[in-house]
């Protein structure tokens, strides 16, 4: 993970998000699998601050790690990957609009957690505030 910097601020936000197939059918087989992969590709060209570092695709749920600038909503992330590889899908596999007819292929949910420096270099960091020096580096101070 590295510090990224726009015209106002310097940041280091990823995340972690998962979210499923609705009803958690096992419809992501390995060949739609590249059209996921091409949909969450087509929406990082959309938007070329967000960062994908990793995606995972099981058959009824997808792990990603995304990098995005504070400003964005970590739920505009998610409903523009759901929406834009939803739509992909539904037009390239016609049998899932036989499974979920008017209903989207997603969960409405997701699951979202940060990825970064770890709760223990955290409160190190915290409780050493009052006696480092300014300027100290802390992605590497505890690492």
């Amino acid at each position: 993970m590295r510090i990224r910097r726009l015209n106002h601020c310097v940041y280091q936000v990823m995340y972690h998000i998962v979210w499923g197939t609705k009803y958690r059918r096992k419809v992501l087989k390995e060949y739609t699998r590249v059209d996921l992969v091409k949909s969450v590709k087509k929406v990082q060209r959309r938007y070329p601050t967000w960062y994908v570092h990793e995606l995972n695709i099981d058959e009824d749920h997808v792990h990603i790690v995304v990098e995005v600038p504070p400003k964005v909503s970590i739920s505009k992330v998610v409903q523009e990957i759901k929406v834009q590889s939803s739509k992909d899908l539904r037009r390239r596999y016609k049998y899932m609009d036989r499974i979920y007819r008017e209903v989207g292929i997603w969960e409405v949910g997701y699951f979202v957690s940060t990825v970064g420096l770890n709760e223990k270099q955290i409160r190190q960091y915290v409780q050493k505030q009052g006696e480092e020096e300014k300027g100290v580096d802390v992605t590497t101070e505890y690492s």
